[in-house]
């Protein structure tokens, strides 16, 4: 039997397509926009999968589709609404940019995702991964994808050396998605089946590959580095935040203030936040001029923003000060959830329903 080195590439592509289509027909994950091969669908989940388990996105994705069922009731909708209907799965510049590309879509595109790469790629938001899986799994088309999924299982499979988001490695792994999709008689079953190999068994930490249906044609499994593979970038440090976060209840109604219109989570609405240093005592004041009177300290929770490691404690309080500066408002604490509200002012909320019972 030749060796895996001695395969030709053609040689070892069929075997792929055959092992791992046949395994993805048989143990695919039954997930909601797999129903139907619907362009808005997939657009609307690849969106909200990226950087997001699939587990978290799941009920995400239910709520949201039944907000916004087509391309067009989603470009006519406020954007503070798509952002209430966002809100909890962080990362909210995806779901203004879901926003602004559907504008494009209904306006440029008739409400079609387009089925070319190139106009793809040029609506907001929607980058060569996105535009993949869309044009592969709605449209049918050979167009390759790469997630870190697929990204990881290329790399074992084909020993790529280097790490994997420099230049080279990049190129060479993206090569290899396109030759691969090319000539596979369903392009969207086999993306998916990458990208559910990569999730399920070819693991970044103790990859399953007694379990793997194309192991024998795996050369880092073949050359024993199938946990060494692929090289990744050194992690950026965790930086740790302290916050002060007052929870501020009168007659059912929750004061929130809105974040500026830039920088991160820009637009969304919170509770009254500000950042204390490390050790410091409570202060129960903001700089713009609010005093918190009656303070009681609920509890502490820890929540995480990209490499932002925070520990926020939760104060019960009241204001003490009349008036209330440009940009706060009081809430029905019932509508809070559909506002557009930081995922961390969520947590708080859910910790004083806590308290209180």
């Amino acid at each position: 039997m030749q060796s895996i080195q001695e395969r030709s590439f053609d040689e070892r592509k069929g075997e792929l397509w055959a092992a791992l289509l046949e395994w993805y027909a048989v143990h695919k994950r039954e997930l909601p926009w797999r129903r139907a091969r619907d362009a808005y669908a997939v657009w609307i989940s690849e969106a909200m999968l990226q950087q997001t388990r699939v587990e978290a996105v799941v009920p995400f994705y239910e709520r949201f589709m039944r907000r916004f069922p087509s391309v067009e009731a989603l470009a006519e909708a406020e954007v503070e609404e798509v952002l209430g209907a966002w809100s909890g799965l962080g990362y909210y510049s995806r779901a203004r940019r879901l926003h602004a590309a559907a504008a494009v879509i209904v306006e440029l595109h008739g409400g079609k995702f387009p089925s070319g790469r190139a106009e793809a790629e040029a609506l907001p938001g929607v980058g060569s991964y996105t535009a993949g899986a869309v044009l592969s799994i709605a449209h049918g088309l050979e167009e390759w994808l790469v997630d870190g999924n697929v990204r990881r299982v290329l790399a074992r499979w084909f020993a790529v050396e280097g790490v994997v988001t420099k230049a080279g490695p990049r190129r060479e792994i993206e090569e290899l998605a396109a030759a691969l999709v090319a000539g596979v008689g369903d392009p969207g079953a086999w993306n998916q089946a990458l990208m559910e190999l990569g999730a399920t068994l070819c693991l970044p930490r103790r990859p399953r590959c007694g379990e793997c249906p194309v192991a024998s044609v795996c050369r880092a499994r073949a050359l024993g580095v199938e946990s060494v593979l692929p090289e990744l970038p050194a992690r950026p440090q965790a930086v740790a935040v302290e916050l002060e976060v007052f929870l501020v209840e009168e007659g059912g109604r929750v004061l929130l203030r809105r974040r500026a219109e830039d920088g991160r989570m820009a637009g969304l609405w919170e509770l009254p936040t500000r950042e204390v240093t490390a050790g410091e005592g409570l202060l129960f004041s903001l700089e713009v001029g609010v005093e918190f009177i009656r303070c009681v300290e609920l509890g502490e929770l820890r929540h995480s923003i990209t490499r932002h490691r925070i520990r926020a404690r939760v104060i019960s309080a009241s204001v003490g000060s009349s008036g209330l500066p440009q940009g706060w408002a009081w809430v029905e604490r019932g509508e809070v959830e559909g506002l557009g509200a930081t995922g961390m002012t969520l947590k708080a909320l859910r910790m004083g329903s806590t308290r209180a019972r």
